[in-house]
């Protein structure tokens, strides 16, 4: 969000810029840290704010970065690949490139060539996509858009297919981006994940319905649990309904880091939470248990990646990182 890496020709840029800080500010901490007390938006976070954020002032043992395709209002877009790759390099053993193309503002082939070239040269993981835009916008069970990446991904060993769904950004149309698109990708496409990321909101209830369903659909609480700070309630009534009908081996855990600051704040308050009673009886919501939470903050997603937790502790113990 830095100055230069905006569309200042654009007249709602300055919109967009003003409504999502607003938004985020009642969510961060007044922690010490790196960014200060609070992070500025116009401010570019250095590789080594990074780890500090996410290593040294928060209980996190490894992070993936997360390339944000988002070219509306930003010409090297929200996150760049560049940057997502150079923290990658720079800690390779604590963190993990998602990359990201979008068929519209690529083209199919020069999606699917910049696919190749993430994985061949980057190293990415997994891909993410962003297919609700301002002017245009494209479907994820699109056969002529989005399948040929689904197939690219698969051919290229990469099982992991990330969207945002719901939260638009500015002026996006909102039913651009429920959840319900990825319904036949995920029959199609049975040996590939798919993850929704902020539970689709406000499509909550179509998320929770799709990921109950499709054995390789995963919901990702980026976004959702850092709202534990202002509205603690809801967030408690979201968990209860995802152990109910989803199931704590079907979500993933998301920071947020670094627009809503150091994680640590958050996972504390992770950690501390319960279903209150009243929920549980009136709802038949499940207590969340502590091997649930060990699932959701990392368990899930070491296993979807074929990462051995024990052993990746170890080297990171031995290493001292």
């Amino acid at each position: 969000m830095s100055d230069e890496n905006l569309l200042h020709e654009r007249p709602d840029t300055a919109t967009l810029v003003q409504g999502w800080s607003a938004s985020m500010e009642p969510l961060r901490y007044p922690v010490p840290s790196r960014l200060g007390q609070g992070a500025d938006w116009p401010l570019r976070v250095s590789i080594e704010d990074m780890y500090d954020v996410e290593f040294r002032e928060s209980p996190v043992d490894m992070a993936m970065a997360h390339a944000v395709p988002v070219w509306d209002w930003m010409p090297n877009s929200l996150a760049s690949l560049q940057a997502q790759y150079d923290f990658v390099a720079a800690y390779p053993d604590r963190a993990v490139l998602c990359g990201a193309v979008d068929p519209l503002y690529h083209g199919v082939d020069g999606a699917l060539k910049q696919m190749e070239y993430q994985v061949r040269e980057l190293g990415a993981r997994s891909f993410k996509f962003y297919n609700g835009h301002v002017d245009r916008s494209w479907r994820c069970d699109d056969r002529d858009l989005a399948y040929p990446l689904y197939r690219k991904a698969h051919e290229l060993g990469v099982d992991m297919l990330q969207f945002h769904k719901g939260l638009p950004f500015g002026e996006w149309d909102v039913d651009l981006l429920r959840p319900v698109d990825l319904q036949a990708p995920a029959r199609e496409f049975r040996d590939m994940n798919f993850l929704i990321h902020h539970l689709a909101l406000p499509y909550f209830d179509e998320a929770v319905s799709i990921a109950s369903r499709f054995p390789n659909v995963y919901l990702a609480l980026s976004g959702v649990l850092n709202y534990l700070r202002v509205a603690p309630r809801e967030v408690q009534k979201q968990i209860g309904k995802l152990l109910q009908y989803v199931g704590p081996h079907k979500l993933i855990w998301g920071s947020e880091a670094a627009m809503t600051g150091p994680p640590a704040p958050f996972l504390k308050n992770f950690m501390d939470l319960q279903i209150p009673d009243d929920l549980r009886d009136g709802y038949g919501y499940p207590q969340i248990t502590h091997e649930d939470k060990r699932m959701i903050l990392g368990g899930n997603m070491a296993r979807l990646l074929g990462i051995d937790v024990p052993g990746k502790l170890r080297q990171l113990a031995a290493t001292g990182m």
